[in-house]
């Protein structure tokens, strides 16, 4: 690695909350000099980032990206390569299906420093706040995370949605919005039984949350009714059930 480079920081910024955001990242963001940001970590943390740094917004407007990826990792390179502490923020957690290990490897590939921080996973965190726990020892001891918008330029799906139909956990969606219909369909014509039940939740655990609870015959309907947008996260399983038990967590500082 070069002594003249500066150092990249892979920074999940959680689901939203900023109060999720952890100790690291807020230090992280507050001292760096280049921040690489997208829309995802919304507009509480975004609105958090200090003057002084130099801010490059790359895209991700609810699927309608500004820079494709190999041009993220280009600024990161670049902007590294000029000496820079650079911060990539990101909604989330960097490695889960948030692109932090291709940007981990284009870094490692031209001798940059680089450092992972994690993030809560929205996956566990979103569903949470709206009363929906992804295990219950009285529902599932099992959950899966899936991606409900793959790479366009793949073959072949890496979804196995036979194999998910028959899976008696919790099924976790990221980025499925636009897929949700087909997303749902596949799990029907599968074996899945129509009636699972199903949420799609709106900006988890910001402000504006919204919680559309359905089942699989019906919720790709439901959403259209209610013009539900991305960002969201859909939760299928019997744990959706104890949303109308537990209710939703209101986001805001009490103290």
């Amino acid at each position: 690695m070069s002594g003249n480079y500066g150092k990249v920081y892979l920074v999940g910024s959680g689901p939203g909350d900023p109060e999720l955001l952890t100790l690291k990242a807020r230090r992280l963001i507050d001292n760096a000099e280049v921040i690489v940001y997208d829309q995802l970590p919304g507009k509480a943390i975004l609105g958090s980032m200090p003057e002084s740094a130099e801010k490059i917004d790359v895209g991700k407007y609810a699927g309608n990206h500004t820079l494709t990826q190999s041009e993220i990792n280009e600024v990161l390179v670049r902007k590294a390569k000029e000496g820079k502490m650079v911060v990539r923020l990101k909604g989330g957690d960097p490695y889960v299906f948030g692109r932090g290990g291709e940007e981990a490897e284009v870094l490692v590939a031209e001798g940059i420093e680089f450092e992972i921080v994690p993030g809560i996973t929205s996956a566990i965190a979103v569903p949470a706040y709206a009363g929906i726990p992804v295990t219950h020892r009285e529902s599932t001891s099992m959950v899966t995370f899936i991606t409900g918008h793959e790479d366009p330029t793949k073959e072949e799906s890496g979804l196995d949605w036979e194999t998910l139909a028959k899976f008696d956990g919790t099924i976790v969606i990221f980025m499925g919005v636009k897929m949700l219909r087909r997303n749902t369909e596949e799990l029907m014509k599968y074996g899945k039984d129509p009636k699972t039940s199903v949420a799609v939740i709106e900006k988890g655990t910001r402000p504006d949350q919204r919680v559309t609870v359905g089942t699989l015959e019906n919720i790709a309907d439901l959403a259209e009714e209610r013009k539900v947008k991305a960002p969201a996260i859909t939760v299928v399983g019997d744990v959706v059930n104890l949303h109308a038990v537990l209710g939703e967590q209101i986001t805001g500082t009490e103290f």
